[in-house]
């Protein structure tokens, strides 16, 4: 894939990053495209940016209630959830999808101070390019936490992660491509390579870009991360 490639995003538009799980929408979050090189696609999310989620999910991040976020996890599994509107708030997030990597690399700031809150690698599905609109991944709960100076890390959601493999959310072939990428990235992480190789980035959200906004349709019925199978 080339600069040229008409499959590129163009800076500054806004795609629709989708979560998709047995040709359903889990989630749908429209962000601003900062770069697209082909290999990797970054965007942007900063507070006012308004998206689709679980509704457990919506209610376990403002109340704590980690019942309803198991829920949501048993509703995942048998595709009985329940989309609603999310609202961001407080920090500014730089996200790295990497092409054809079972992780992303994303950065955690303040969206006031612009203070450095923490690197994060989500463990999800390749990405797939749906061109002109946005890509489709499957977040698979498992996360690794990283400081700003990269000097230490945490895993994250271990549990949630051993919850979806119990009823084949996380198959066998998913678990071992899993496993596979948790040592690709954390030699990233030792390396320095990636999107890790120059350290935190310099960024914020300029006042004068337009809120993204989702596009009619951005839930309807997709094709499930299956592809990706030998």
């Amino acid at each position: 894939m080339t600069d040229t490639d008409s499959s590129l995003f163009q800076l500054g538009t806004t795609v629709v990053r989708r979560d998709v799980h047995a040709d359903r929408v889990w989630t749908a979050m429209p962000q601003r495209v900062i770069d697209d090189t082909g290999h990797v696609l970054t965007l942007a999310y900063w507070p006012g940016i308004e998206s689709l989620a679980p509704t457990t999910w919506i209610t376990s991040t403002r109340t704590g209630d980690d019942a309803t976020r198991q829920q949501g996890l048993d509703d995942l599994a048998a595709g009985t959830w329940t989309l609603g509107p999310y609202r961001w708030e407080n920090t500014e997030l730089l996200s790295h999808f990497l092409t054809g990597e079972w992780f992303s690399v994303h950065c955690f700031q303040n969206a006031t101070t612009k203070e450095p809150l923490r690197w994060y690698v989500n463990f999800e599905h390749p990405y797939r390019r749906r061109p002109g609109l946005g890509i489709d991944t499957m977040d698979l709960a498992l996360d690794l936490v990283v400081t700003p100076d990269l000097s230490g890390h945490h895993w994250k959601d271990t549990e949630e992660y051993a919850q979806l493999r119990r009823p084949g959310v996380v198959d066998d072939y998913v678990g071992r491509q899993i496993e596979q990428a948790r040592g690709r990235a954390i030699a990233m992480l030792d390396e320095r390579t990636g999107p890790f190789a120059g350290g935190w980035p310099t960024w914020e959200a300029d006042p004068s870009w337009p809120l993204p906004t989702l596009p009619p349709g951005a839930d309807e019925a997709a094709t499930a991360m299956t592809p990706y199978r030998p």
